[in-house]
């Protein structure tokens, strides 16, 4: 028996993406209908999981709430609940200001969330506790209900983290680096193949440090055991798993990188040359200020040895601007340096101040708006020459292209090199095209045309067969 509807809105990463997943797929299994992310929610019950990181995601977040708000007081939604990183930051000021939301959960309460939602709202749908009790407890912890597109899915491997750097309050929201022991995350990669998953975007806040704490845990662990990376070993293992098709590496940070994960990277055709390494800066004035615990030299050292063993590799980066104490000269080595790495991909934010850090705690931010934004732009500028130099390496290539959708007059999909959402896209032009083609099908595709951000493209045979037939 159905008990209702509930409307889940995700705000904020990929990482907010899984929670909710997990959280809705629960909720089903005790007797609930749940919709993500509706164009016009019809819900009586609305679920917004929430993003707390920086100014605007916190503003966006707010703003969500209040819009959700005043639905429930058109008698338009029966409940309001509020989960996530806003109110895992800052539940005791949303209880005081927001009294219109129901209940509120943070980052690591889901269950109370779903208990909550099986027994006070179970005897309405006539269930007793016996079976809302069997109902949420049906499926296993790691199983979601998938809201991307059926052939990729993102893997968390990890929650928090412990490097502090001085602009960023995740440590502060999600605590320290927890790692999620590897059998476990090997169970989840069967279950999403099994649900028709071919991509895997593997997502940490920092991956760099995954399975540091597990093996610190074990008291009989050598010295030399308790700093072994456990990455590579899992990256290598989860290439294995039959139906698995392409691995994608997000959020690895610089300073105590696990090079051994480039072997398997090598190694491996399935592990994408691609990886995301947020490097925030590369002056030794503002390294230090960030508290990067890293050099320039030392950094640009790591990003050629990554090209150097990964031949072909995407390196997708971050940086930061405007955080206290930059200077005109900060910047201009930042430009200069920007133009001699050629990042394949960038993206680049202005710092906000976010209290409770480091910096706000320590430094004042004395950089205007308007020069953190110019800064931004300027750099961004320079990114979009460069990325349109890159991309016309692609033409005349065939590159291995999977379809993600159909939108007007394409087929719209990526090579290894881009992520979903964030990175360029492969358009093929379905006029004159005599073959239906599969969303979700690999297909070799030959590059016509390449622009700053996308490419043009037509399929020159049959989808490929995967590595599992």
């Amino acid at each position: 028996m159905v008990k209702g509807e509930i409307d889940f809105i995700t705000l904020g990463c990929s990482k907010n993406l899984v929670d909710a997943e997990r959280v809705m797929r629960q909720l089903e299994a005790a007797g609930w209908r749940c919709v993500h992310d509706a164009e016009d929610p019809q819900g009586e019950i609305c679920v917004i999981n929430t993003c707390g990181f920086i100014g605007d995601a916190k503003e966006e977040s707010i703003n969500m709430i209040l819009q959700m708000a005043e639905r429930k007081k058109e008698k338009k939604l029966r409940k309001l609940i509020v989960m996530g990183c806003l109110s895992e930051r800052y539940r005791a000021e949303l209880e005081a200001e927001l009294p219109e939301v129901d209940e509120y959960y943070g980052k690591f309460d889901f269950e109370n969330l779903t208990l909550s939602l099986s027994s006070r709202e179970g005897t309405k749908a006539g269930l007793n506790p016996a079976q809302q009790k069997k109902g949420a407890n049906r499926c296993a912890s790691f199983e979601r209900k998938l809201t991307t597109p059926k052939h990729y899915a993102y893997l968390k491997i990890s929650e928090g983290c412990n490097r502090f750097c001085s602009y960023c309050a995740i440590p502060l929201i999600t605590g320290r680096h927890t790692s999620r022991p590897k059998e476990e995350i090997l169970d989840e990669v069967r279950w999403l193949v099994s649900q028709g998953v071919k991509e895997l975007n593997v997502i940490a806040q920092d991956l760099s440090s995954y399975g540091l704490d597990l093996v610190e845990s074990t008291k009989t662990a050598s010295l030399k055991e308790k700093s072994r990376h456990l990455l590579p070993e899992l990256v290598d293992e989860i290439a294995q798993v039959p139906g698995v098709e392409w691995i994608r590496l997000h959020y690895a940070y610089p300073t105590d990188f696990p090079e051994g994960l480039l072997d398997v990277m090598a190694k491996h055709p399935n592990v994408c040359k691609y990886l995301d390494i947020a490097l925030q800066h590369c002056t030794d004035h503002m390294l230090g200020l960030m508290r990067r615990h890293i050099t320039r030299a030392e950094q640009d050292a790591l990003i050629r040895k990554i090209r150097e063993r990964v031949p072909g590799i995407c390196i997708r980066t971050t940086l930061l601007v405007g955080h206290p104490g930059e200077t005109e000269e900060d910047f201009e080595e930042l430009k200069e340096w920007v133009k001699e790495m050629r990042f394949e991909r960038m993206g680049c934010f202005a710092y906000s101040d976010e209290e409770g850090t480091y910096a706000h705690r320590h430094y004042k931010d004395d950089i205007p708006q308007e020069v953190k934004d110019a800064r931004a732009a300027e750099l961004m500028a320079i990114q979009q020459e460069i990325s349109g130099e890159l991309m016309q390496r692609f033409a005349g290539r065939t590159e291995r292209v999977i379809i993600d959708r159909e939108e007007d007059d394409y087929y719209v999909g990526r090579t290894q090199y881009d992520s979903p959402e964030v990175d360029c896209e492969v358009l093929i032009s379905t006029k004159g095209l005599s073959t239906k083609y599969q969303v979700g099908e690999f297909y070799d595709v030959e590059i016509i045309r390449a622009e700053e951000f996308d490419l043009y493209g037509e399929i020159v045979e049959r989808p490929r067969q995967s590595r599992s037939k």
